[in-house]
């Protein structure tokens, strides 16, 4: 059977491909995503894979029809994609995650899928703080307070009217608990805590106790787990609603235990919702007081529907999925893919094919650079042009971020991913060579993209449509200044002791990313200055 995943490079969708490989039922996979993963790299690689934007930023006939000619064929469609953030684009969300699946679902009807298997969430139900068990027959009413668990109360309703419209299609809903998994410590670190909280110190440190709010209690299952369950469920083809969860259920002993010394203070609720409220607004927490209201009255799930009719059984208990997602998050570990990107910039994966023994040395360990060299002058040049990556890293980053909701972010973020990627490489560069690191460059390099910031080009209190066509000019220029620097290090390579075929390799992908450049330039500069167009709406 041929099995398509919507939102396959996440956290769940990147476990989820893993899973479908271990079903002999499955023949082709094909991996739906706006940013495509690295192709090359396991789990990615056993798929085909289409970017579609299904709802973000697209016209909806549009996006209809792009995943109607994706699911041609397809028996089972698994639909996973959901954005977390920006929590502050509250319409952005609802359009991608609530019509989102309504494109999808019509998009499967259209195209005679016999089974869409949607992920719901323990977030749908309705408030139930107590310990008592709940089936799959507690009302889905959410919690008002939690913008997350009001757009899954009303993608379940676009469920029911799709189940009334399309009774062909088998619809299937897996009700997941709080999903973990080690590769996600660095994609659940930046959704919910912020690059401000320095979780990494963990490692070295743990705090004396453990405050948590009183009476909490958690159900997690571990992202292979609900993998198979969704792996099972689109080979299957069982309707209804499934409670997917580990056996066990954390309390704050139990989290204390996993944090290793098991001293915990508990904080009135009122108290620390004040507290995630106030650190959200300020910028610190990621996220909003809404996720803890939801976490506090969230029911205890019974999995028992789930083990009777898809014959699932969670291999891993919510306490070894918290504390692999703690090791996790303290490592930064990630993933081949944008959403599960590591933390640091030097674990990140250059955009260029590499054999993968020449992975160790590619940096310039252990070679010698050759007495023809002018280590001072070659220094300089490199550092100047670490100078320039490091503020073309930030104005990306924060491009990234404000374009969000406009079609060219897939492609700002694919860029973005590359551009980190070859700064850390640049700088392990030097560092290899021997060579001397003029750090107050980068320093003031990063100052002054900070200044640059404060320029409104000629909007005070909303987004200018032209300072897109600004930013990307001077991204043209910085890529096309990288490219030559790639360039110049092919043509010493061999003084350098280094390889030249992955410099021309680096410079061939500079040249890529100044063509997608040009395309955003383009899709700006016709927009910018016409009062009959729009640059920030979801359509192309």
């Amino acid at each position: 059977m041929r099995v398509v995943v919507v939102g396959a490079t996440g956290n769940v969708g990147t476990a989820v491909l893993s899973a479908l490989q271990h079903r002999p039922e499955v023949s082709s996979v094909v991996g739906i995503a706006r940013r495509r993963p690295a192709e090359s790299a396991e789990p990615y690689a056993h798929a085909e894979w289409v970017s579609i934007d299904i709802a973000a930023a697209i016209d909806p006939d549009d996006a209809v029809a792009q995943l109607t000619e994706a699911f041609h064929g397809a028996d089972a469609v698994i639909h996973l994609a959901w954005l977390i953030q920006p929590n502050t684009h509250r319409d952005l969300l609802r359009r991608a995650n609530v019509e989102g699946t309504r494109h999808v679902s019509q998009a499967a009807a259209a195209a005679g899928v016999r089974t869409l298997v949607v992920a719901s969430s323990v977030g749908a139900y309705a408030p139930s703080p107590g310990r008592e068990v709940r089936d799959e027959t507690w009302p889905t009413g959410g919690v008002r307070t939690s913008h997350y668990s009001v757009d899954k109360v009303a993608q379940e309703g676009v469920l029911d009217a799709f189940e009334s419209s399309h009774p062909e299609v088998t619809v299937t809903r897996l009700r997941p608990a709080l999903i973990f998994q080690g590769d996600a410590g660095s994609e659940i670190h930046r959704y919910f805590l912020g690059r401000v909280l320095p979780v990494q110190l963990l490692g070295t440190a743990r705090p004396p106790v453990l405050p948590v709010p009183r009476g909490l209690r958690l159900q997690a299952v571990h992202a292979q787990d609900v993998a198979a369950a969704y792996a099972a469920a689109a080979v299957l083809g069982r309707p209804g609603a499934f409670n997917i969860c580990a056996d066990d259920v954390l309390g704050v002993q139990e989290l204390a235990d996993i944090v290793d010394h098991g001293r915990f203070l508990e904080l009135p609720v009122p108290m620390v919702r004040a507290a995630v409220a106030a650190g959200h607004r300020a910028g610190l927490v990621a996220a909003d007081a809404g996720w803890l209201d939801m976490g506090m009255n969230a029911p205890v799930m019974d999995s028992s529907r789930a083990t009777a009719e898809l014959d699932w059984r969670p291999r891993h208990s919510a306490a070894d999925s918290v504390r692999e997602l703690l090791d996790g998050m303290i490592a930064g570990e990630g993933a081949r893919s944008v959403p599960l990107r590591p933390r640091d910039s030097h674990h990140a994966h250059l955009p260029i094919e590499r054999p993968a023994d020449r992975a160790g040395t590619s940096s310039g360990e252990g070679t010698e650079v050759s007495g023809r060299i002018d280590r001072q002058l070659l220094a300089l040049y490199l550092c100047d042009h670490l100078t320039g990556a490091s503020a073309g890293s930030a104005r990306i980053g924060r491009m990234v971020a404000d374009f969000v909701d406009t079609p060219v972010f897939a492609a700002l973020s694919s860029i973005d991913e590359e551009i980190r990627a070859e700064r850390s490489f640049l700088q392990q560069l030097i560092h290899d060579l021997g060579l001397r690191q003029l750090r107050h460059r980068q320093a003031a390099a990063m100052v002054g993209e900070r200044l640059g910031r404060l320029m409104n080009n000629g909007r005070v209190f909303s987004r200018s449509p032209m300072t897109l066509v600004l930013e990307v000019e001077l991204l043209r220029s910085a890529v096309l200044g990288k490219r030559g620097v790639w360039q110049t290090l092919a043509d010493n390579a061999e003084l350098l002791g280094l390889d030249p075929e992955m410099f021309r390799e680096l410079a061939e992908a500079a040249r890529r990313q100044y063509d997608a450049l040009d395309e955003i330039h383009a899709y700006a500069r016709r927009r910018a200055f016409r009062e009959d167009r729009e640059t920030f709406t979801p359509t192309p």
